[in-house]
């Protein structure tokens, strides 16, 4: 049996890997990347949920679980990479923005504002980086389910 907040966060990686190309790619809770494909990478990270709201008749779990995403490209070329990192933003605000429930699994699904990260590299071109929480608000009659 997979409890609902692993049904939520798997849900919506499977909407993110829709993204996926050669040149792009779409990871979860994947360790320090090595290098940034061409176009770039989004890491999910499971994130972390806040304390329930509960509902006492029936007995409900009202969860706003905090999902993270890391969104990564590199280039040389500043304004590509800036280019690179929007175009990535914006394909995921259009997921989020197409489906609010994830196919009914949740109540309502919402990002925040991205922070803007550039990490220069040695010998290496620069790596811009959004990092995206998003919120996933969910009922559940388990908190361990």
């Amino acid at each position: 049996m997979i409890s609902k907040r692993e049904q939520v966060i798997s849900a919506l990686f499977n909407k993110l890997k829709t993204l996926e190309t050669a040149s792009v790619k779409i990871y979860r809770n994947l360790d320090k990347p090595q290098t940034v494909p061409t176009e770039g990478m989004i890491v999910l990270r499971d994130g972390a949920g806040d304390e329930p709201e509960v509902l006492l008749s029936p007995l409900i779990y009202i969860y706003e679980h905090l999902v993270g995403l890391e969104v990564l490209v590199q280039n040389a070329d500043s304004t590509t990479r800036s280019s690179l990192l929007d175009n990535l933003l914006v394909s995921i605000g259009s997921i989020i923005n197409t489906n609010r429930t994830l196919d009914g699994l949740a109540e309502w699904v919402e990002a925040k504002a991205p922070d803007f990260n550039d990490d220069p590299i040695e010998g290496a071109a620069t790596i811009r980086s959004a990092t995206v929480q998003i919120m996933v608000r969910f009922f559940t009659t388990d908190p361990l389910n």
